[in-house]
């Protein structure tokens, strides 16, 4: 497959999805809520799976093919979404897989937090800021949530950064079923996400297209 093929791909499964297709992401109007994944490469915006808005593009792009017939394609989808309300709780936070490289190194610049959950902390890498305290984080996810998210057969990061939530699916295969299973684990991602805010008893934002900046978050 080269990039045209790839491109073609997408659009038609933001097609078959109802959601805007973009070879690149662009901007918002001035005065408008903040685009999601600005810049990136064939990026669909809306609601990317049940109750789930924001957006998504290709990640980890590469060089592929002979010397005379290269071209760049994903290694992975990114998704994000606008969570002002998760941010307020840890600011940044990142989850790594240690799967998806052979040696993950710690940044001195970070803290590394340690959950209950044995098979979670085999499978990530997850830090804070070295100046923040990781007790929210911990607080945060529930052991049932940790199991979920370490059973999840692929290899993913996530994480918050710029009040926005992001979910990396690395592709096993540059195909529309393997774009979907992305967008549809980011939504299952998502809505998991919720439910722990909720219990945790933090007032979250109801998914609508302010999580995706097609319209301000509702007063």
């Amino acid at each position: 497959m080269n990039a045209e093929e790839w491109a073609a791909t997408v659009q038609r499964l933001a097609e078959s999805r109802g959601v805007r297709y973009e070879p690149v992401g662009g901007l918002n109007p001035k005065g408008g809520p903040a685009a999601l994944c600005p810049g990136g490469t064939n990026r669909i915006t809306g609601q990317l799976a049940e109750e789930f808005w924001g957006a998504s593009c290709d990640a980890n792009e590469r060089e592929e093919g002979g010397l005379f017939r290269k071209t760049v394609l994903p290694g992975a989808v990114l998704t994000k979404a606008h969570m002002p309300d998760l941010a307020k709780i840890v600011p940044l936070f990142n989850v790594e897989s240690v799967e998806a490289t052979e040696r993950v190194e710690q940044a001195v610049s970070r803290r590394k937090v340690e959950f209950e959950s044995i098979e979670f902390n085999r499978r990530f890498l997850a830090t804070v800021p070295s100046h923040y305290d990781p007790i929210a984080l911990r607080e945060l996810f529930s052991p049932g949530f940790l199991d979920w998210v370490a059973q999840i057969h692929n290899e993913i990061d996530f994480g918050i950064t710029d009040r926005q939530l992001y979910f990396l699916w690395r592709l096993r295969e540059l195909s529309a079923d393997e774009y979907s299973e992305a967008l549809d684990q980011a939504g299952k991602f998502f809505r998991r996400l919720l439910s722990e805010m909720d219990e945790s008893g933090v007032e979250a934002y109801r998914p609508g297209p302010w999580h995706a900046g097609l319209e301000p978050f509702p007063d």
